[in-house]
């Protein structure tokens, strides 16, 4: 599981014509991924226009701050980042990602889910614009200017022939669909609650600030999806202190 975090800088509406329409969706995942693909696999410049106008900044953080290709503004910059993407292990990426990924209905209602528990914990939270794209194999998630964006291509599937030359076994449990959500919730919290001095802790204290988002995850998904030895010191502080909310604990270095 990877991220990248960059500072939360404004909050930007998208429509949905890119999403799934579901009139109960809280949260639903824009289909970045799908203008990407138009473009990466038959040069549709209409595409790249869109994913210009209607994603800017999605755009800019992929090519300068995932892939690392360029600046956005370089006049050559299209042509670099089509041919980046011809590689073949990148276009089967991008057609396996497209297949498995046909529909995200179900990603949407456990964001949806997971917001509106988290919306009652915390109601000054905004609610940030998730989006899909195919990041060729860098980054799980994307947090950053109140957005989360999802690598497609890091969650095929534990049993993912190409992931078998590139990942553990241990690796390839947690690349798979049913992470999705856990992971992009794990490090949007982890955004709002970092662990203050975090170059100043110990190693304990930074897996234990880790226990308490996760354990957070695991209490907003309403499953235990992650299980350690820290979530289990957060689980049994928590049953002591019954009184103190999710939020508290988040805060709290009284462990």
């Amino acid at each position: 599981m990877t991220i990248v975090l960059f500072v939360s800088t404004a909050c930007e509406l998208k429509l949905k014509q890119y999403g799934e329409d579901s009139p109960s969706s809280l949260v639903e995942v824009q289909r970045y991924d799908r203008l990407q693909s138009r473009y990466l696999t038959t040069g549709d410049f209409s595409a790249l226009q869109q994913m210009n106008i209607e994603f800017p900044m999605e755009t800019r953080t992929l090519i300068e701050d995932v892939l690392r290709i360029g600046d956005v503004n370089d006049p050559e910059i299209n042509s670099k980042f089509l041919n980046f993407y011809q590689d073949t292990i990148l276009q089967s990426l991008i057609a396996d990602a497209e297949l498995q990924y046909a529909s995200m209905t179900d990603i949407n209602k456990q964001f949806s889910d997971a917001f509106k528990k988290l919306q009652k914990m915390c109601p000054s939270m905004k609610l940030p614009i998730v989006y899909s794209q195919i990041g060729a194999l860098d980054q799980s998630v994307i947090i950053g200017n109140n957005s989360i964006g999802i690598s497609l291509d890091k969650y095929l599937g534990n049993d993912y022939p190409l992931y078998r030359r590139f990942y553990s076994e241990e690796q390839r449990r947690l690349m798979t669909r049913e992470y999705i959500v856990p992971d992009c919730m794990s490090f949007y919290i982890l955004s709002m609650y970092p662990l203050k001095n975090h170059e100043n802790r110990t190693q304990y204290e930074r897996d234990l600030h880790m226990g308490k988002i996760m354990w957070a995850v695991n209490k907003l998904l309403g499953r235990k999806i992650f299980n350690t030895k820290f979530t289990a010191i957060v689980d049994n502080y928590a049953k002591k202190n019954s009184k103190m909310s999710v939020m508290d604990i988040l805060e709290s270095d009284n462990f």
